[in-house]
């Protein structure tokens, strides 16, 4: 019953965040910049929250994979990782599964890496790569960000768990990650968190090869 209050909420969301959305941008100069951004980030980051709740509660309603169709994974993260300025290396390797789903899960591992421990905090870049190790295809995302100690680096991808100080930053929603473990199970694959050569955190998934 919460789980279904949860996604029906989120939905009716979206239409009072379209109209604070549209307001902000009416505001135009009259706005200080900075509050004007401010604005701006709020409504982009309550919005994915938005469309991660609903994602999250569809997978839950709907326990298989609804699609099968091979996809390029190196192709993929290339796609995802141009939006940040970023490079994915490696080599060419197709799995079968979710497109749209594979997308989601590349994102997220994206900009987790950025928020917590990527360029945009000047702690060094995010490196996307994606390999064949026998029958799986292995995709890498690292940061050189804080690191996530030992203890927590499986908690992290439960539901809505943050780390110390994540919830006082008000950075990310605890779902990310989540949903990147969920996609990675669902395509008969795994995903953990490592600690990365030189401080930071990389996050490893496995899918199987077609």
């Amino acid at each position: 019953a919460h789980r279904l209050l949860l996604a029906n909420a989120s939905h009716e969301l979206r239409t009072p965040l379209a109209r604070i959305s549209v307001a902000a941008a009416l505001l135009g100069d009259k706005a200080d910049p900075k509050t004007r951004q401010s604005l701006k980030e709020d409504v982009a980051e309550l919005d994915q929250l938005i469309e991660q709740v609903l994602l999250a509660s569809r997978l839950e309603a709907i326990p298989e994979l609804e699609r099968h169709e091979p996809v390029d994974l190196l192709a993929l993260a290339a796609e995802e990782a141009s939006h940040y300025d970023l490079e994915a290396t490696g080599q060419s390797v197709t799995v079968s599964g979710d497109r749209t789903l594979l997308r989601r899960l590349v994102r997220n591992l994206v900009e987790n890496a950025r928020r917590y421990g990527g360029g945009e905090d000047g702690r060094g870049p995010v490196s996307v790569s994606v390999a064949q190790e026998g029958d799986s295809a292995v995709l890498e995302v690292s940061d050189h960000g804080p690191g996530v100690p030992e203890a927590e680096r499986q908690r992290i991808f439960e539901p809505f768990y943050r780390l110390a100080g994540g919830a006082e930053s008000g950075r990310g929603s605890g779902l990310g990650l989540a949903l990147v473990l969920d996609i990675a199970r669902r395509h008969g694959g795994d995903a953990v968190c490592l600690a990365a050569e030189g401080g930071g955190s990389r996050f490893r998934v496995e899918l199987p090869t077609v």
